[in-house]
């Protein structure tokens, strides 16, 4: 299996080298020279399998011959053997034919644990066999960070760096960041929002007199290893559900675009999904493309769902990649378009695009009057991005086929939207019952380029 740049300059690699890699060197994202495509026989045979087991299915097609069956399984096993739930993904009714797919029984609590975790296990097994060390950094909107340095700290061969933006992440997802005590781990606070992170971490890709001293790689859902092990969900869920034998769909609360483009490949390797609909909060640049072709950022506005303030969606390029006929030229141009304020999609792509998704959104009230309503009708606490996933599916699903809404996060990391919404403020689990009760150690930085690289340098172990 060979990965090829979204902007077609960069060399094809193997898996192992695309996940050690992040971002290609022409600014592009890897994704697989080919999907494969599973027959129904082979995806009725998940049926009763363990999540593990669909896991290792799943991912081998496109893991190759990077990792031998062994290693796989070994790193599937350990990645997912301390989540708090026995199905690590299990799905609770809301309504009739309306499920809600529970990711968040992880470490850190949200979804990206799924991926991150099992990540950490393939870095340090590839880097254990090579002898290599690496510098992680990354940026995250709130539960990136956490995930990554959980999946991280204490592993020999690794520093981890993560951008937050500072004060607009909840208290749970800081703390989570900050209050690991492990000297390969640095929380760095920025100055701005979670796009201005995102970008910085993009300019350390970009300058690669600095990514090569410092062995410069990255965990973002912009890694393709993070949205491969985000596939494996839509297969277990679907198969639960009656998969092959009916369709299922799903709605996903969308910031980055990498969670809902992982459902877009499971269509692709044969999963029979009907819908898949992209949920934004106010932030609604991914609605207001996919509805009106034009991609043009408007400022970031804060809301309860802070993960999904976002306004420049980086696995967005994965899927225009596809709409565009994989012309890596176009794709380029329009990213060059984007740095300059914007871009329009053309009448092909966008008709591509509509062929594929479904998008709705959900202003702040509508999200905290769901937490409200299914507090109340369910039983169910939702968290505010949950919440405004739930709000869109219940606007476009179709009553006489499933549907699935992914709940990203547990309640307990946003615990003031929860409790203005329903009066009650939501426990974290015993697990990690102390967590404002330990030390925090984090660093406050300007949204400067060479200040943040010349800090890493300085940190990064030799």
């Amino acid at each position: 299996m060979k990965y090829i740049s979204t902007r077609g300059q960069a060399p094809e690699l193997t898996f192992e080298e695309a996940m050690l890699t992040g971002l290609a060197r022409d600014g592009g994202l890897y994704v697989p020279a080919e999907v494969p495509r599973f027959t129904a026989e082979q995806i009725a045979a998940m049926a009763g399998q363990s999540y593990e087991d669909v896991a290792f299915s799943v991912m081998s097609p496109f893991v190759g011959e990077s990792f031998s069956a062994e290693e796989l399984r070994g790193c599937i096993a350990r990645a997912y053997a301390d989540f708090g739930h026995a199905a690590r993904a299990p799905l609770v009714q809301l309504a009739p034919n309306h499920f809600l797919l529970e990711l968040f029984h992880g470490p850190t609590l949200a979804f990206k644990d799924f991926a991150m975790q099992l990540i950490g296990q393939l870095f340090q097994t590839a880097l254990k066999r090579s002898g290599r060390r690496v510098c992680i950094v990354g940026a995250t909107s709130g539960d990136t960070g956490s995930a990554a340095i959980e999946a991280f700290r204490g592993l020999d061969n690794v520093d981890v760096f993560i951008l937050y933006p500072h004060g607009r992440v909840s208290e749970v997802q800081r703390r989570q960041m900050t209050t690991p005590s492990e000297s390969n781990v640095h929380a760095l606070a920025m100055d701005g929002h979670f796009d201005d992170c995102q970008a910085r971490v993009k300019d350390m890709f970009n300058d690669f007199a600095f990514r090569d001293a410092v062995g410069l790689a990255g965990v973002n859902s912009i890694n393709w290893a993070r949205v491969l092990a985000q596939v494996v969900y839509y297969f277990t869920a679907a198969v639960s559900l009656g998969a092959p034998g009916r369709a299922v769909s799903f709605t996903v609360p969308t910031g980055n675009f990498g969670d809902i483009f992982a459902g877009y490949i499971a269509r692709k390797m044969g999963l029979p999904i009907e819908k898949l609909v992209v949920a934004t909060n106010q932030n609604d640049i991914l609605h207001r493309c996919l509805t009106t072709g034009a991609y043009r950022p408007d400022g970031v506005i804060p809301s309860i769902s802070p993960s999904m303030d976002i306004q420049v969606s980086s696995n967005f390029e994965r899927v225009l990649f596809d709409a565009y006929g994989r012309d890596g030229t176009a794709v380029a141009q329009l990213m060059e378009e984007l740095k300059q304020g914007g871009f329009s999609v053309s009448q092909g792509a966008l008709q591509s695009l509509g062929e594929q998704f479904l998008s709705g959104r959900a202003s702040e009230e509508e999200t905290t009057q769901t937490i409200t309503r299914l507090r109340g009708t369910t039983g169910e606490i939702l968290c505010p991005h949950s919440a405004v996933a739930v709000k869109v599916a219940e606007d476009l699903r179709d009553p006489h086929v499933p549907m699935v809404t992914l709940a990203t996060a547990h309640p307990a990391k946003f615990p003031d939207a929860v409790e203005a919404a329903t009066g009650l403020r939501p426990a974290l689990p015993p697990r990690m019952a102390d967590l404002f009760d330990r030390d925090e150690r984090v660093t406050r930085i300007g949204n400067d380029l060479g200040a943040i690289e010349t800090l890493i340098r300085e940190r990064v172990s030799n």
